[in-house]
């Protein structure tokens, strides 16, 4: 099975609804453990990176992303 792939500030749905109904999740911290945070309370939980990948279900947006399409609006 193939590794799942998420990066820093990407929101991610997971398999489970936080309690306060939302699904979706910011990562705010990687490395050992992850630190996500709720995108409708802003609760912040420290997961093991092993449950979180487990409990992942995909990337809704990517950091990266929209870092690139700041990047190439130019003000001058």
């Amino acid at each position: 099975m193939e590794r799942k792939s998420f990066g820093l500030g990407d929101v991610v749905m997971m398999k489970k609804n936080h309690p306060c109904g939302s699904n979706e999740m910011e990562v705010i911290r990687m490395g050992m453990d992850i630190r996500i945070k709720c995108v409708g309370c802003k609760h912040s939980v420290l997961v093991p990176r092993a449950k979180f990948e487990k409990n992942m279900r995909k990337v809704i947006r990517s950091a990266a992303a929209g870092e690139e399409g700041t990047a190439s609006q130019d003000p001058s």
